[in-house]
């Protein structure tokens, strides 16, 4: 890929060490160019002025102007794919919730020092989250991504052999990237008290999903939650994978269930929406629902298949309301979705093929 095609980063963060460990992840990637670096809005405004990035990291606490006074201002002059690099502290968590209502396309958590296998993780997350917010922009051709090496939810779950009888109990599998926090607000929020239980895959790092479920808790008519082991689905009640865990549901008589479990990236990903669709082939079979909603990538495809090989009912975003058609569109490409809709009319979907 020549340079002028490559996809231009401004690293935004009044850390001088993160601003360096930040661009040598990126840069390690052949499709991406750090452009610049600012310790501060301030600097990055001066940037901006000189160079309009594709994409820009930013951090939530910073001196002079925070990043959340920032985020807004980007948006209503000049909207730019922003992406959330942030700590994991509590209280930055809720800011970068906060910043993904304000319209950043994701979060990220920082990389820090650990195992190679965490750092070449971190790596893997970060290049792909740029390059999905690069597709995020409105009419910008989606570039094609560099191959990588990545397992399939066979690392997790082998592929199951026989379908389960169909029962009088649905349960619906849902899987997201990049947009698909907001996506899941507009699609738990029509939802009724009493609709079918729910399992979630929304890619977001450790401890984001905790604020998540909670904030859309106090939002939807149905209970949210970050899943646990051994949590039961239930009607009007939603489960969300914890980040850095993958989630399974799995059955015991006529109960539902789920188990989060670690294990190796898988499609990139952990949690990784092929092994939740997986687990729902497997063990819930015709009485499953599977939705894929907007993000980058490939993850959830396959695993769609499978749900629709073992009877289930399956839904796909549509182009025009995804933020990225990545996840939606290769699910279609293997025919294996029953129905397209927009984002708007998923809940009406689900709640049809629940009855």
């Amino acid at each position: 890929m020549t340079e002028e095609r490559k996809i231009g980063v401004l690293i935004v963060d009044d850390s001088a060490l993160v601003r360096q460990t930040l661009a040598a992840i990126l840069c390690s990637d052949p499709e991406i160019q750090v452009v610049g670096t600012a310790s501060d809005p301030y600097v990055a405004a001066e940037q901006i002025h000189e160079r309009i990035p594709d994409v820009i990291t930013l951090d939530i606490e910073m001196p002079r102007m925070d990043g959340l006074t920032f985020l807004k201002k980007i948006m209503s002059q000049h909207p730019i794919p922003v992406v959330i690099c942030s700590s994991l502290a509590e209280e930055g968590t809720q800011s970068a919730l906060r910043a993904l209502e304000y319209g950043a396309v994701d979060i990220i958590a920082k990389p820090r020092v650990g195992t190679r296998q965490f750092l070449e993780e971190s790596r893997v997350t970060l290049c792909q989250t740029v390059k999905a917010a690069a597709s995020a922009r409105p009419g910008r051709v989606q570039r094609g991504n560099t191959v990588q090496p990545k397992l399939t939810a066979d690392a997790i779950l082998p592929a199951a052999t026989h379908a389960m009888a169909e029962t009088t109990e649905k349960v619906v599998a849902i899987g997201a990237s990049t947009g698909g926090t907001e996506a899941l607000k507009t699609l738990l929020e029509a939802l009724p008290a009493d609709c079918p239980g729910i399992a979630i895959v929304q890619h977001m790092p450790e401890l984001f999903t905790r604020a998540f479920a909670d904030r859309l808790n106090g939002l939807c008519r149905i209970t949210v939650k970050e899943a646990e082991t051994n949590d039961t689905i239930l009607r009007g009640r939603a489960l969300i994978a914890p980040g850095n865990h993958h989630l399974l549901l799995k059955r015991s008589g006529a109960r539902y269930f789920v188990e989060v479990r670690d294990g190796p990236l898988v499609c990139r990903h952990r949690p990784s929406v092929d092994v939740l669709f997986r687990s729902a082939a497997r063990y819930a079979g015709q009485n499953a629902v599977g939705v894929i909603l907007t993000g980058m990538g490939d993850d959830g495809a396959r695993g769609m298949l499978e749900m629709k090989q073992a009877g289930a009912a399956t839904i796909a975003q549509d182009e025009a309301s995804c933020v990225v058609f990545g996840m939606p569109k290769e699910a279609i490409k293997l025919n294996c979705v029953d129905r397209i809709v927009p984002l708007e009319g998923v809940a009406a979907a689900i709640l049809a093929n629940a009855r």
